[in-house]
This record gives C-alpha cells, sequence and structure tokens, in this order.
C-alpha cells in the first residue's frame, strides 16, 4: 500500500513537471513573438546598418538615420519593406523563446531547487545555458531570416525557398569533416553562442536582481496588491522552502525592469552581435568565400575601426528595450493565466 502510494505521488510530480514545462514553452513562444512583432521595423533598419549594406550605410551612426532608413523602406519597398524577414523571424522566435524560457526555469529549478541555493552565478548561468539551449536549436532560421532582411532586391517571390537554396548552394568551405552544405545554415554559429552566453546571462540575472529588487524593497510601490503577495514580499531568500516564484509586479514595473535587463545584456554582448551578422552575409557580399571570425575582426577594424563593432548600437537599445520589456511582461502575465507557480 505504502510502495503504491509513493508511485502514485511519484507519478503525480513527473505529471506535474512535465506541463510546467509545457506551460512555461508555449508562455515563452507567445511572449517572443509580441516582444519581437513590436520592434520588427527597427529590426529591418538595425540588421542593414549591422551587417553594411551598401544602400544604408550613408544613413548609419545617428538617430535621424534610422528615420530615414525607414523612410527609404517604405518609398521603395512599401510599408511590408519594413517587415520583410518578419515571417521567418516569428516561425523562429517561438521556439526560440520558448526554449529559452522553458529552459531557463528548468535549469534554475536544477540549479536552486530551494531558496537557500539562490546565488548570482548560478541565475547568470541557468541564463546563459538558456540562451544557448535555444540558438542551438533554432540557428538556421535566424540565418534566413537575416539573409532575407538583407536583401534590398524588389518584386521577388518566394523568397524564403530562394534564400534556403543560395545558403545550401554556397562554397567556400575546405575542410573535409564539415563541407556538407548544411554547415552553411551554421554560418557565424561560433559568435553567436559567444555573444548569446552573455546577452542572457546577464539579461536573466539583471532581471531577477531587479525583480528581487522591487519586491524587498519598495513592495507598497511595485507589487499588485494582494494580502498573499504583500505578506511574501518581506520574507527571507534563505528559506529552505522549495523554491516558488514571488509575488506578481505591477505593469510599470515589469516594462520597466524587463527593458533594463535588455539594454545592459546588449550593452555587454553588442560587438559579437556586429561580427556574427558579417559572417551571416559574408556568403551574400561576396560569393564563394568562407572568411574566417578573424578575418571579419580584421576588416571590421580596417574599415570602420573600433566604432564598427557598436554600429547600430543607438537602433540596438531602441529595439531591444521595448521588445525585451514586452516578451518579460508577456511571459510572466502568461504564466498568471496558465496558473504556473
Amino acid at each position: 500500500m505504502v510502495d503504491s502510494q509513493a508511485v502514485k505521488a511519484t507519478s503525480e510530480e513527473h505529471r506535474e513537471h512535465r506541463l510546467y514545462a509545457l506551460k512555461t514553452f508555449i508562455a515563452g513562444g507567445v511572449a517572443g513573438c509580441a516582444g519581437k512583432t513590436v520592434v520588427a521595423p527597427l529590426d529591418r533598419v538595425k540588421i542593414l546598418f549591422q551587417a553594411n549594406q551598401p544602400q544604408f550605410q550613408k544613413y548609419a551612426g545617428s538617430m535621424t538615420g534610422v528615420v530615414r532608413a525607414g523612410r527609404e523602406i517604405v518609398a521603395t519597398q512599401g510599408v511590408s519593406g519594413l517587415y520583410r524577414g518578419h515571417s521567418m523571424s516569428l516561425l523562429r522566435i517561438f521556439p526560440y523563446a520558448a526554449i529559452k524560457f522553458m529552459a531557463y526555469e528548468q535549469i534554475r529549478l536544477i540549479l536552486m531547487p530551494t531558496a537557500s541555493h539562490e546565488t548570482d552565478i548560478r541565475t547568470a548561468l541557468a541564463g546563459s545555458l538558456a540562451g544557448v539551449s535555444s540558438v542551438i536549436v533554432t540557428y538556421p532560421l535566424e540565418l534566413i531570416r537575416v539573409r532575407m532582411a538583407y536583401d534590398t532586391t524588389q518584386g521577388v517571390r518566394n523568397k524564403v525557398l530562394k534564400t534556403l537554396r543560395a545558403i545550401y548552394g554556397e562554397s567556400g568551405y575546405k575542410s573535409t569533416l564539415f563541407r556538407h552544405p548544411i554547415r552553411n545554415f551554421y554560418s557565424g554559429f561560433g559568435f553567436t553562442i559567444m555573444g548569446m552566453m552573455p546577452y542572457a546571462g546577464v539579461s536573466f540575472y539583471t532581471y531577477e536582481s531587479l525583480y528581487q529588487a522591487c519586491v524587498k524593497r519598495f513592495p507598497e510601490l511595485t507589487v499588485i496588491k494582494r494580502p498573499q503577495d504583500l505578506a511574501n514580499a518581506g520574507a527571507s531568500s534563505n528559506s529552505k522552502k522549495k523554491r516558488k516564484r514571488g509575488p506578481r509586479l505591477n505593469w510599470w514595473s515589469e516594462l520597466l525592469i524587463g527593458g533594463t535587463a535588455g539594454i545592459i545584456g546588449q550593452t555587454i554582448s553588442y560587438p559579437f552581435e556586429v561580427t556574427r551578422r558579417w559572417i551571416q552575409v559574408a556568403g551574400v557580399r561576396n560569393p564563394g568565400s568562407k572568411p574566417k571570425p578573424m578575418q571579419i575582426i580584421g576588416e571590421i577594424m580596417a574599415t570602420k575601426g573600433i566604432r564598427g563593432f557598436y554600429v547600430g548600437l543607438s537602433i540596438g537599445y531602441i529595439k531591444v528595450a521595448p521588445m525585451s520589456a514586452v516578451a518579460f511582461y508577456v511571459y510572466e502575465r502568461m504564466k498568471y493565466l496558465l496558473k504556473v507557480e
């Protein structure tokens, strides 16, 4: 009898764990799509700047240039031009964000099963590993999206299929072991991982730190006024009880700390992102070439100087702040709707 009860309890625990993972997967995917849609036009312009697209380099380096670049896109390609590559972006961002948020929650439970296990390093590590997990699965879709956004030609049908064929047909890798065309879809992957680890780690760490600051220091100002939330706001983080999410913050607090987390993460990882963009479009700019990362870095330094690694950073801030704010906000609200603790 005791054994059967133990088995039943274990089975129920496993079911709840799977349901928890599924709910955070759905919440993360919806949150990612919401955040990406808000900033899709800015994302298109930023990619053109980062990848040194010749037609738009005259606008790079100033905030007015962002507006002027947007106007030229609308004038030559229509409003839909601002959303070129966005369908592929959504196709990528749902699994990317879903895996990232789900993986973060799962890894966090492993590294910090109780509140007494919580440390800054473990929080940052959970975020970094979650970011890497999501990139491994979705990177080919990211490459296709960037290629489509970089392309400024008009009136081309079946652009996704055209881009797929172009990437698959590129040559240049000399390695016998890895010269299969499928490798082309992972161009720039190494730098993506190098940039994602600090970005995701710092973003999640900053968000969690600011969340705790709001709950512990300013609960009357930031916490939604529910009796159980106010009671939990001052609870010690050294508790040995099973770790649970704390009180819910009000809408402006969620948006503020989410946006701040994105900005700090973007600042640290941006040089990796610029280098990655150059690698991703190398096959378009110089057909048949597969330059090594150090060659790309040398080219950026030679043509742009150190500032070349920060081209488009201002638009990056304008983009990442609302995107990160909306993503974290929608994620927390989706968890509430799905009854995720």
